[in-house]
C-alpha cells in the first residue's frame, strides 16, 4: 500500500466511525473515530458481504459505518 492508499483508507475509517458516533451518540476524537471506522470496516466484511450494491468510496464509508455501529451496539451491551 503505497501513502495515497493508506491516507484514503484512515480517511475512510474515520468518516464511518464518525458516522457511527453520531448514530449511537457518541464521539471518540480523530484517532477513536478511525479505529472504530476500520474495526467496523473488517465487522462488516465478514458479516454482511456484498450487502450494499453502493460502489466506490461512498459505499465503502457506508459499509464501515453499519460494521461500526454494530461493533459500539456490542460493546455497549458488553459494558453492561
Amino acid at each position: 500500500m503505497d501513502i495515497v492508499g493508506l491516507i484514503i483508507f484512515l480517511a475512510i475509517g474515520a468518516a464511518a466511525g464518525w458516522l457511527a458516533g453520531l448514530v449511537m451518540g457518541r464521539g471518540f476524537g480523530l484517532l477513536g473515530n478511525i479505529i472504530v471506522g476500520v474495526l467496523g470496516a473488517v465487522i462488516a466484511g465478514f458479516l454482511l458481504p456484498g450487502i450494499l450494491p453502493i460502489g466506490g468510496i461512498l459505499g465503502q464509508i457506508l459499509h464501515a459505518a453499519i460494521g461500526a455501529v454494530i461493533l459500539l451496539f456490542v460493546l455497549r451491551l458488553l459494558k453492561r
